[in-house]
């Protein structure tokens, strides 16, 4: 295959993430296809922050039940994705001519993609997670990684220091941005500097520490355990990138809940945003109805959905129906979830397709909670709740 026009930076995108800390709601799909905030996918964050950074071809790459992923992503035309040259292409493992094999992890995903990048004969690389929700410009970070005429940068964001033993951390020199060292979720943090998982490469020297990398069987074959500790140990200019606005890893039930109230009140996550929009593939359908029964406060409400009930503080996606009589407080309700008459859903997320049976009972229904104390109960996707069924507090069911 002859080269493709060459690009200054691509991005690949890891979205072969099994989630399973969501439990139920990534039985059947990856993570990054997980509805958000009312019309959104969760992929939909970084897919539109590379268009919104001038980054035009992207790889994505997909691996647990990566179905449902590769039909909403088609060929990228709600992200300006559709192109001759450049776009989007979805990437899953392949079998070559002597072998095939699944990722083994983050650098051997991209290591078995590197004809890819090649065929684009990139300057830069950005490497990005597809389970984030945030805004961001990955031009700014490329400008300062050419100023500090990096081999890498990577972004970070400051974390309370009893967190920090959850993410990867990055220690800088004195008075600098340059890392001199990383710890992958150690045990004793020596900062509060904590990796995005958002990284920019200089594509040459990327491209052999992940051929060595490959040709080490003790290798991990992963950024933060391997790759990066390398390059450090061999004196490699490594900076950090401060990212300061709103970022959430949506990687469990309370903090995707979390992250949907956050679009839900609009502070620190604003989707309102003319000048850095978050794309979307929506379905045309028809605007949503608000029945002379139905009370609505403070809720985002896609289109397709009918209320009969009264809905508070919550998130509904589209397609939805809410039946007389019911109840829906501090919920999020994804595509096509059907609450019957008189169901009582609180401080809960049900999953697409689902059906709470009339008069059931879901989430904190039975015992108030406090301020902060709320603990999230899940429907899973396409389930049938009986009619007169309870799901408590903290319960899955599914």
């Amino acid at each position: 295959m002859g080269k493709n026009t060459k690009k200054e930076c691509i991005a690949m995108l890891l979205a072969g993430g099994q989630g399973t800390r969501l439990g139920v709601l990534t039985s059947n799909v990856a993570k990054p296809a997980v509805p958000f905030g009312a019309k959104y996918r969760i992929i939909d964050f970084p897919l539109s922050n590379s268009i919104n950074s001038g980054i035009d071809t992207i790889g994505v790459l997909t691996q647990y039940r990566p179905f449902e992923l590769h039909q909403y992503i088609g060929n990228g035309q709600p992200w300006d994705l559709d192109r001759l040259s450049g776009g989007i292409y979805v990437l899953p493992p392949y079998m070559g001519a002597k072998s095939g094999e699944w990722y083994k992890g983050t650098a051997n995903a991209i290591y078995q993609n590197i004809d890819f990048i090649d065929n684009y004969n990139p300057e830069y690389v950005v490497i990005l997670s597809g389970d984030h929700i945030y805004k961001m410009d990955y031009h700014a970070m490329l400008k300062e990684h050419k100023k500090n005429n990096a081999d890498c940068t990577i972004a970070v964001r400051e974390v309370p220091i009893q967190e920090a033993s959850r993410f990867g951390i990055l220690n800088l020199k004195k008075n600098s941005k340059q890392i001199e060292e990383f710890e992958e979720k150690p045990k004793q943090p020596k900062s509060t500097k904590a990796s995005m998982g958002i990284y920019i490469f200089t594509w040459a020297k990327l491209r052999q520490y992940l051929i060595d990398d490959e040709n080490d069987k003790t290798s991990e074959n992963d950024f933060g355990k391997n790759i990066i500790p390398k390059m450090i140990a061999d004196n490699q200019r490594l900076f950090a990138y401060q990212f300061d606005d709103y970022w959430k890893d949506v990687g469990t039930i309370s903090s995707l809940w979390e992250a949907n109230m956050d679009v839900l009140y609009g502070k620190e996550l604003n989707l309102d945003d003319d000048k850095w929009k978050i794309y979307a593939r929506n379905n045309a359908e028809p605007p949503q109805f608000i029945a002379p029964t139905g009370k609505v406060s403070n809720c985002l409400i896609s289109e397709g959905t009918v209320v009969k009930g009264t809905v508070k503080n919550s998130v509904i996606s589209n397609s939805v129906t809410i039946g007389e009589g019911a109840y829906v407080e501090e919920s999020i309700i994804m595509p096509g979830a059907v609450i019957e008459d008189g169901a009582d859903v609180r401080y809960a997320i049900v999953g697409w397709n689902a059906r709470i049976g009339k008069n059931a009972m879901v989430g904190e229904t039975l015992e108030p909670c406090k301020p902060g104390e709320w603990k999230i109960a899940v429907v899973a996707p396409n389930y049938n709740l009986p009619a007169d069924a309870v799901v408590g507090p903290n319960e899955m069911i599914g």
